[in-house]
Formats: C-alpha cells, sequence, structure tokens
C-alpha cells in the first residue's frame, strides 16, 4: 500500500466508455499512476492496457485485486455492479473510487460504506461537477450573496438512441435515467438547498425496458422551498440549473460534464446585478482523482464520500417508490 509520500496506483475494474475518455486520462495526467486494468473478457482487457498504456491487464476482476501493485481501484462497472466490487475491493484492503451511484439503494449504500470504514479505506463516490471550480464559485455566491434561496430547477438529459442493449437500459444492473444522469440533479438539489422532507415523481419508459426513459420530480422542504428535477434519454443533451433566490439567481449550462478543452460560464443577478464569469477549461476528472489521493493521504474524508452516498440515495429511493404510483413520499 501507498505511504502518504507516495503517489497512487490504480487498477481499473472495467473498460466503460467513462473511463477510457475521462478518468484513465485524468489519472495519466495527474501525479498518480495506472497500474493495471481488468475485463471479463481478457483479450479485450490486453488491449485496453495497450491503447492506454497500462503496464498490466487481467481476464477476471479477482485477479487485480489480488495484484499487491494496486493502492486503489477505480470502479466503472454497470451501476448493479457498484456495491459488490466496492465491497470486495475493500476486502482487499484497496481504497476505492467508485462512479455514481454507489449502490441500487441507500441500505446498500449504506452497507458499502460501513463496510469501508470497517476495513479503514477511503470511499469516494465519483460525482465529478462537484471539483470543478464553477462549482465551488456557485455555491459561494448561494452562501454570500443570495438571499433566502427558495427554489432550484435542475435538468440532465442525453440522446440514447439505437442502442436496445446499452446497460443503462437494463433494469437487472440499475439502469434508468434517474441512476444514470438524475442523481446529478439530485445531488446538486440536495447541496444547494440541503435534504428534502418530500419527493415527488412521474416516469415513463419510451423503449418498454423496464426502466424509466425520462423522469420529471419535484422534492419538497418543511418550510415552502422547492425543486423540480428532470432526467431522461429520449431528447437531445441538456444539462443545467437555475437557483432563485429572493434576491436575485444563478443559471448554468453544461453544469455536470463540463468540457476538459473549453471555457463555462455562470450567469446571475443578484441584487439587481448582472454578471457572467467564465472559467478556464479545466479538467474536473484530473481535480476528482487528486482529490481522492490528497484524501488516502491525509486519512480525510472526500467531499462526495459514503455518507454523502447514502442521503442521496435515500432521495433517489424515495423518487422511485413515488414514481411507482405511490404519490408524495417522504424521505427517511
Amino acid at each position: 500500500m501507498a505511504t502518504a509520500t507516495d503517489r497512487l496506483t490504480f487498477g481499473v475494474l472495467g473498460t466503460a466508455g467513462i473511463a477510457r475518455k475521462a478518468v484513465i486520462p485524468a489519472i495519466a495526467a495527474s501525479d498518480h499512476a495506472l497500474g493495471a486494468v481488468a475485463s471479463r473478457d481478457g483479450e479485450r482487457a490486453k488491449r485496453f492496457a495497450e491503447e492506454h498504456a497500462i503496464p498490466r491487464s487481467y481476464g477476471a476482476y479477482e485477479a487485480l485485486l489480488e495484484d499487491d501493485g494496486i493502492d486503489a481501484v477505480y470502479i466503472p462497472l454497470p451501476n448493479g455492479l457498484h456495491a459488490e466490487w466496492t465491497t470486495r475491493a475493500a476486502d482487499a484492503g484497496l481504497h476505492v473510487l467508485c462512479e455514481k451511484p454507489l449502490a441500487e439503494d441507500a441500505a446498500e449504500a449504506q452497507a458499502v460504506t460501513d463496510r469501508c470504514e470497517d476495513r479503514g479505506v477511503t470511499l469516494m463516490e465519483g460525482f465529478m461537477y462537484r471539483y470543478h471550480p464553477r462549482t465551488e464559485r456557485v455555491l459561494e455566491l448561494v452562501a454570500r450573496e443570495l438571499s433566502d434561496v427558495r427554489t432550484v430547477t435542475a435538468t440532465f438529459r442525453f440522446p440514447l438512441y439505437d442502442r436496445p442493449d446499452d446497460v443503462r437500459l437494463d433494469p437487472d444492473l440499475a439502469g434508468g435515467s434517474l441512476m444514470d444522469v438524475g442523481c446529478y440533479p439530485v445531488s446538486l438539489v440536495r447541496t444547494v438547498l440541503g435534504e428534502p422532507e418530500r419527493a415527488y415523481a412521474h416516469t415513463h419508459d419510451t423503449r418498454d425496458a423496464g426502466v424509466d426513459t425520462e423522469l420529471a420530480g419535484v422534492l419538497e422542504y418543511a418550510d415552502g422551498r422547492s425543486a423540480r428535477i428532470a432526467s431522461g434519454f429520449d431528447t437531445q443533451l441538456v444539462q443545467r440549473y437555475r437557483i432563485d433566490a429572493a434576491n436575485g439567481w444563478i443559471a448554468v449550462e453544461r453544469a455536470f460534464d463540463a468540457p476538459t478543452d473549453e471555457s463555462v460560464d455562470l450567469t446571475y443577478e443578484i441584487d439587481g446585478r448582472h454578471g457572467v464569469e467564465t472559467f478556464d477549461p479545466v479538467d474536473q476528472y484530473r481535480l476528482q482523482v487528486e482529490h481522492f489521493a490528497d484524501c488516502v493521504a491525509d486519512d480525510a474524508r472526500p467531499l462526495t464520500d459514503g455518507a454523502e452516498a447514502i442521503r442521496n440515495m435515500r432521495v433517489i429511493d424515495a423518487l422511485s417508490e413515488s414514481a411507482d404510483g405511490t404519490g408524495s413520499v417522504a424521505i427517511e
């Protein structure tokens, strides 16, 4: 295992697109290292390793967990496999950076978090947008300049056409738009407004796949504040949020999966003052990796740790229950 002065060496469980396009390049660009990749298809793992200059490849996830040269694992597997392989990595003494959502429901997220704490390993859920300087600035404006935030509206949709076998459409792998991209608006709303009291949702399955491909939800607060969230696979890409308060508003486009090679903005009007702030290109995935590694070195809790994952899943659970036809659902 790495010491506080060492760089982390990562193993990657799976060859998903998010790993290929975002997180592996982020690790490679950081002060940390890629040590191995595993796939259930050994030839695929070998090709992936060659493509990304990863030293070792394995045809089984278990084999990677036994690699003495690995300090931490990154898990980009389908949602329904996150909890199992996070638990198995923790049992192997490895720190875990797991893609969101950490688990299929809050109870499973609690069990995974407890196991990682029992094993003394760092656990972090991969909500990369939380580490972007723009998000930090939004939260600073909310805390210091907005007065009496009353509502938040947040949306993340993208087209998932002509891919009937995509894992996001598989109910056995915890698919659906809420789990895949709706979790981002839920996270953003909670970060701004805190924990809601009740949830209401309407969903539709346009593919007859057994999962939601469209979701519209409302989160309610005891003091009358509210939030509206939406997710889906049936429209063109849209990812935005707006925060409205008594003295103004903040609006953000390209809100969650911000590009690494383009500048991004936030727009606001506060106390009659209109402003646009521009942020230079930054790799939020690299910032996420570096935060994770710092937490490992310092034995600190990540910003998006297991406790945060549990709270997010409680809201997702309530939205899912409401969408089954039970009306407004209390959030435990």
